[in-house]
């Protein structure tokens, strides 16, 4: 058994050093080790060991130790599609994810043919060049018609999509209650299940100096200790950009700064019609947020080298389940822009001073969290099992709300969706919503987003039940800004509801 036992561990090691071969970073870390081994600290005569000795003695075992520790996340987020999900049933969540992105991008081809501009962009003019790199710092000050342009889609056309799901009837439906996702045979956790996986939440562990732990945590540099100390959501804001980018795997290196320089000489040389696209997007939403509006030059400049990045496209797709079939209509280098997609960016304008640093870091949130909320897909932590949650959650343990909703005929999903699509963006305040996305990343988890409007939706249980109309429930949810998440999600998980 030991001998089985060595040999996985054996083929394991070589799997894993053959994929951090293949990494960007791989160049940099041989060349590392390469120094090391010239060094006094290593004798010719015991290499082996006195170059182990020397990468712990220079802290390169964290950075390996790191390394490893984002290749296997990277590995096990994609674990899920060789389990039982593949079964037929799901076959339909699969061709409907594949219908919404031939639909998204026939819909930017039309807008293509309606202004009469090529997908793939046109060469600026000088003029225009010049413009837009003397004015790169301060790109609001960048005039550009956008009178013709409009969002390709918005959260409101993914739900109508979404509720139109329509998959094949099971004996056991006639036994529930028709929910708008019930007929969906995804598995999601019930309240005690996101109990065990919060439990760190809700645990009273008193720190007599968070800050000075804090600091000792990031003087080890070991992502795995970010993480957890991420979980308490207590995270002092001098060191969150160190945690998430701990975490997220988002340090700039020299490729980094190489790679962000192509994608702004990209957008200096190429006129794209997601440029457009991007402006209006920003304009209407961040610029109109009294939260964000003073960020709207950084976004501009974060957002349009996003819009060129082909490899968070290439990244995305291997995670994706259907991608089999979604080459069905040309696409700009990166995600096609949606309403509201630059709010995904705004928070780390609290975090970072430096766009580079903001890009890669909101690069690999978006990589790892953002997508599968604007994407029809059978993850367990995707849209759909998302909305699938709430509303298991909301009917088990808000029965008296459930109740009123189907009365006055409407749809719960309806009011808390734009909240779960854009995992609270927007509608938080920063601080906040900071706070909610500590806990996504420190419990590598979005189920966080469904409890958290449970939570609200009961907070706020005694008005919504006085109001009968879709406009006054709004009002009701409208102002968030007396919200505090974590005594609000402590409590949702300490009360006795099973």
């Amino acid at each position: 058994m030991e001998e089985l036992k060595d040999a996985s561990i054996h083929h394991t090691a070589i799997k894993i050093s053959n994929e951090i071969k293949n990494m960007k970073l791989y160049g940099q870390l041989y060349k590392t080790v390469q120094k090391l081994v010239c060094s006094p600290d290593v004798n010719k005569d015991n290499i082996k060991s006195t170059l182990q000795v020397a990468i712990l003695a220079n802290g390169l075992d964290t950075d390996i130790r790191n390394i490893v520790y984002h290749l296997i996340r990277s590995t096990l987020k994609n674990e899920y599609k060789s389990t039982g999900l593949s079964s037929d049933h799901l076959n339909y969540l699969r061709r409907a994810g594949i219908q919404w992105e031939r639909r998204v991008r026939k819909s930017l081809c039309n807008m293509c043919n309606e202004m009469q501009v090529t997908l793939q962009g046109q060469p600026r003019i000088s003029v225009d060049k010049e413009e837009l790199l003397n004015k790169w710092s301060e790109l609001s000050n960048y005039q550009i018609d956008l009178s013709n342009y409009r969002p390709v889609y918005a959260p409101k056309d993914l739900l109508e999509v979404l509720l139109s799901l329509k998959g094949p009837q099971r004996q056991e439906d006639d036994l529930h209650p028709k929910w708008e996702f019930s007929h969906i045979g995804l598995p999601v956790k019930k309240i005690y299940d996101l109990r065990m996986h919060f439990l760190d939440l809700i645990r009273n562990e008193k720190t007599t100096n968070w800050s000075v732990q804090c600091q000792k945590v990031l003087q080890k540099r070991h992502a795995p200790l970010c993480q957890h100390l991420l979980k308490r959501g207590q995270t002092p804001t001098q060191y969150r950009g160190a945690f998430w980018s701990y975490v997220l795997g988002s340090h700039v290196e020299q490729y980094d700064q190489d790679h962000w320089d192509k994608l702004k000489l990209s957008v200096l040389n190429t006129d794209l019609i997601v440029d457009k696209l991007i402006f209006k997007d920003v304009q209407l939403t961040a610029t109109n947020d009294d939260q964000y509006f003073v960020f709207e030059d950084v976004l501009y400049q974060v957002m349009l080298c996003f819009s060129r990045d082909t490899e968070i496209h290439q990244i995305i797709n291997q995670d994706v389940v259907n991608n089999s079939k979604t080459k069905q209509y040309d696409g700009p280098p990166s995600v096609v822009p949606f309403h509201g997609i630059c709010m995904f960016a705004a928070p780390f304008c609290y975090i970072f001073d430096s766009p580079v640093k903001l890009y890669f870091t909101f690069r690999a949130f978006y990589i790892r969290y953002c997508h599968r909320l604007t994407t029809i897909n059978t993850h367990p932590q995707g849209i759909v099992s998302l909305c699938l949650l709430f509303e298991k959650l909301l009917q088990t343990h808000e029965p008296e709300l459930w109740s009123h909703f189907r009365e006055i005929q409407i749809q719960p999903i309806r009011i808390v969706f734009k909240w779960l699509m854009r995992a609270f963006s927007g509608h938080l305040p920063p601080d906040e919503l900071l706070i909610l996305w500590d806990l996504i990343l420190g419990f590598d988890s979005l189920e966080i987003i469904p409890l958290l409007a449970i939570v609200i939706l009961s907070f706020r249980k005694e008005s919504l039940m006085q109001v009968e109309t879709l406009e006054n429930i709004e009002a009701v949810l409208a102002d968030l800004s007396s919200i505090k998440i974590l005594p609000l999600l402590q409590l949702a998980l300490t009360t006795n509801r099973d």
